[in-house]
């Protein structure tokens, strides 16, 4: 390696990798929102590998020199819900709610039939950076006086079982396919003056990826108008 390899000009194919290793690294929360900002303007003002080699130095994956920088992206998504059906048991296998609350999110792992109780009280059961079991697991909810919450990532199929006496089972989310080797989640169980609910939100990672790309895409944008101006 010669010395004035880090003065080489860098293409926009190595700052859309850099940025790609920055993107990665706001979603796992090793880079805060203001920390990825700085970083990003940065990749898109650097002209040589020079510039570019500080910006990933510390993250995984990052080196020191032009090599690094200019590593081969990875596909996307690819294999994403394979990874997350791990088999053997699962991390939580029940919450109860008495007058009170609870909460099961992040990353735990779904096991074939996890119950839940809510008895004059509510509770929250996040799925979206869950991992499974299974590729199919049931989830039984019993709300006496109170309620619960599923939120489920897009992508996940879920078949709602439940049935409601002077309550209710939200049956919104039914019917959505889901992505090929996605887990099902099944809902049953009762609500007696209570409801079970069922959200579809994208998890705060995957929020900020995109928000990170439409930032790009509008920097992106400035850019050309900017040359064309110029």
């Amino acid at each position: 390696m010669t010395d004035d390899l880090p003065e080489l000009r860098a293409s926009d194919a190595d700052r859309e990798r850099v940025a790609e290793v920055l993107r990665d690294a706001l979603a796992e929360g090793r880079l805060d929102m203001a920390e990825f900002e700085e970083r990003f303007d940065a990749t898109y003002r650097a002209r040589t590998y020079g510039e570019l080699a500080p910006i990933t130095r510390d993250l995984p994956g990052a080196g020191v020199s032009a090599p690094a920088v200019s590593m081969v992206k990875q596909p996307v998504g690819g294999g994403s819900w394979a990874d997350r059906i791990v088999g053997g048991e699962g991390s939580s296998r029940w919450a109860v709610a008495v007058m009170g609350g609870f909460q099961r999110r992040g990353r735990w792992t779904v096991p074939r039939r996890f119950n839940s109780l809510a008895f004059w009280g509510g509770g929250e059961l996040d799925l979206r950076e869950a991992n499974f079991v299974d590729r199919e697991v049931v989830v039984n909810c019993v709300a006496i006086m109170g309620g619960m919450n599923v939120v489920v990532p897009p992508g996940i199929e879920v078949v709602v079982r439940g049935i409601g006496i002077m309550g209710g089972f939200d049956h919104s989310q039914e019917g959505v396919l889901g992505d090929p080797g996605a887990p099902r989640v099944i809902l049953q169980g009762v609500a007696f003056w209570g409801g079970v609910g069922v959200t579809r939100k994208l998890a705060r990672a995957e929020r900020q990826r995109l928000k990170a790309e439409r930032r790009q895409e509008k920097l992106e944008r400035g850019e050309g108008r900017g040359e064309l101006d110029a």
